[in-house]
């Protein structure tokens, strides 16, 4: 009997995700409903103020202006809920092991290279070293302790020096601490960086560093916290 190929699995809707991202953004900041509902209360208000003002005055056309003022608070009230969703994001996975990977693998876009898999780490501490690859040369993230991570962050970027000459290296450190990086703007520091390399040299530096690098189980992921959920999805 011929296998059968298994279904592919059901990707969830539109309206399924808008959902999940409403749940999941509310959880923390429960007056978003409200901030939601008074957006479409305005949008109309603003359309039936602009259908008024604007000659001729006709029952149709105020209807199709508060459609259209409507129509734009739904969209104020979608681009509120994906902005806080990205911050309830930050906010949840702040200080867990492997937020820094998390972050990095997946908010750096196309100039980086990244994985959510630490390039060192301290079993017993779960203090872990991440590295990412991009055209502002590579970069070094230590996330936990400072003192713990010393010889990790040392050792990493000793290695990305040797193998990239002429490349510039930099270290930053996440954490909750007076001196370390906020989770919330890993992603956007990181993309900052001047741009030193182009795109034929990023490519070599990534694999020389790979072909030095010594496989290392990756830290568990929060779990929960999924960009594909956290993000309005477009209406395909």
């Amino acid at each position: 009997m011929a296998n059968r190929t298994p279904a592919p699995e059901k990707r969830p809707g539109f309206f399924s995700q808008i959902k999940s991202l409403f749940r999941f953004t509310r959880e923390v900041y429960p007056w978003l409903p409200w901030a939601q509902i008074a957006l479409l209360v305005l949008g109309v208000l603003l359309g039936l103020i602009v259908g008024y003002l604007i000659p001729p005055f006709q029952i149709w056309t105020l209807i199709l202006w508060a459609i259209s003022g409507l129509m734009v608070g739904v969209l104020g009230s979608m681009f509120l809920m994906t902005r806080l969703s990205t911050s309830a994001m930050y906010q949840k996975i702040e200080g867990r092991p492997g937020a820094a990977g998390h972050v990095m693998s997946t908010s750096l876009g196309r100039h980086w290279s990244a994985t959510d898999a630490p390039v060192g780490i301290n079993p017993k501490t779960q203090d872990a070293v991440y590295r990412t690859v991009g055209r502002g040369g590579v970069v070094v993230v230590g996330e936990g302790a400072r003192g713990r991570l010393t010889r990790l962050v040392n050792d990493e970027r000793s290695k990305a020096a040797r193998v990239a000459h002429g490349v510039p290296v930099t270290v930053l450190y996440v954490g909750t601490g007076e001196d370390d990086l906020r989770i919330a703007d890993l992603a956007k520091t990181i993309k900052k960086l001047p741009k030193t390399i182009d795109k034929a040299t990023m490519g070599a530096v990534l694999r020389r560093i790979e072909s030095v690098s010594q496989s290392i189980s990756s830290l568990p992921i929060p779990k929960g916290i999924d960009p594909t959920k956290v993000r309005a999805q477009r209406p395909r």
